[in-house]
């Protein structure tokens, strides 16, 4: 019923996406500038194009990876910095910066196999994380074969497809991997850019691995649930820590991000692997960074504006995009973080 409510709404999804790749207006004195991870150009680019509507005002955003988003607001090149891979709060506070959530979503496991549905393939951590360490090199593997009883599986190779630039949701996906299994942190690790085997392909941003995904039989990859549903891909059915096989869903993400402590400096509480019954396993949130105080009071002023009007009016349009929005009571205090900035 999830995925049906995600299908339902990939017109709008494909649009925005690639309005959030590319989006760009003309920049004035009064606009303000963002780059950063691909994960939420969608998003930012529907809200952007809300809020030019309402107040005039303009934004724009690059959708260059979550490293790239860091490097440039470190270099204050422009007025936020977008990432899935939140910063400690040691680093916060060093290039004095403020970060804040404004969605959450999900990483799934994406494949190709000719002949098996999605949802039908069955995976655990530990073999997941085999898989892309390179431990697992074909589909029919006796540790694949166990969890997936009486589904006819090729002997075929496993092209693993990753992340060729520096990603949050590569940050995201091995720190999940990472925690099950020492043997892939060992090998690979956990971080925006890791150590992939010799079996893998790279690609820039989300589209880049779902391409690849796609493209090549047998390769499985992961992805972002939104981009996943958009691009109509073939989910692994991933067993979360409940014990129970998900795919992945709205309710998962909300599931997951349930009760999480969202009081810590930079707002980013651990959401892999939560407990929850209905828990989908590698649940995230995505971040903006701003200066505590930038050298251009309007330009600083512009982001307190376009974030809270967002977070404030733009809930639905997160939602019909396949994102998950921000509880009512994490909302309240993103809002009161962002008094900090000035």
């Amino acid at each position: 019923m999830q995925s049906a409510r995600f299908l339902s709404k990939l017109t709008a999804a494909a649009s925005a996406t690639l309005a959030g790749i590319v989006f760009s207006f003309s920049v004035s004195a009064s606009d303000i500038t963002g780059a950063g991870a691909t994960f939420p150009a969608a998003v930012y680019a529907k809200w952007a194009e809300a809020y030019r509507q309402a107040t005039g005002k303009k934004v724009n955003y690059q959708a260059i990876g979550s490293s790239g988003g860091v490097k440039q607001i470190r270099a204050k090149t422009v007025d936020f910095g977008g990432t899935d891979a939140p910063l400690g709060e040691a680093d916060l506070d060093a290039a004095k910066l403020v970060q804040v959530p404004t969605v959450m979503g999900g990483v799934t496991l994406v494949f190709n196999l000719p002949g098996v549905a999605s949802g039908a393939l069955k995976l655990d951590g530990p073999t997941s994380a085999d898989i892309f360490r390179g431990a697992i090199q074909k589909w029919n593997d006796p540790a694949i074969a166990r969890l997936n009883p009486g589904l006819k599986l090729p002997d075929r190779a496993i092209t693993i497809a990753h992340r060729a630039d520096g990603s949050g949701t590569t940050f995201v996906f091995t720190h999940y991997l990472a925690k099950q299994s020492a043997a892939f942190m060992r090998e690979v690790g956990a971080g925006n850019s890791v150590n992939w085997p010799a079996n893998g392909i790279g690609g820039k941003g989300n589209a880049g691995v779902a391409t690849n995904v796609q493209k090549i039989a047998g390769a499985i990859g992961y992805v972002d649930i939104a981009d996943a549903m958009l691009n109509r891909m073939n989910f692994v059915a991933l067993k979360n820590k409940a014990g129970n096989f998900i795919v992945p869903s709205q309710d998962a993400v909300e599931a997951a991000a349930a009760g999480a402590n969202f009081k810590v400096k930079g707002m980013a509480p651990d959401l892999l692997d939560q407990t929850h019954k209905n828990a989908w396993p590698i649940t995230s949130a995505t971040y903006i960074l701003a200066y505590e105080a930038g050298a251009n009071p309007d330009r600083q002023k512009g982001v307190v504006e376009f974030f809270t009007w967002s977070l404030r009016n733009g809930q639905k349009m997160a939602e019909d995009l396949g994102f998950v929005p921000l509880p009512e009571s994490v909302v309240k205090m993103v809002e009161a973080e962002m008094k900090t900035i000035r």
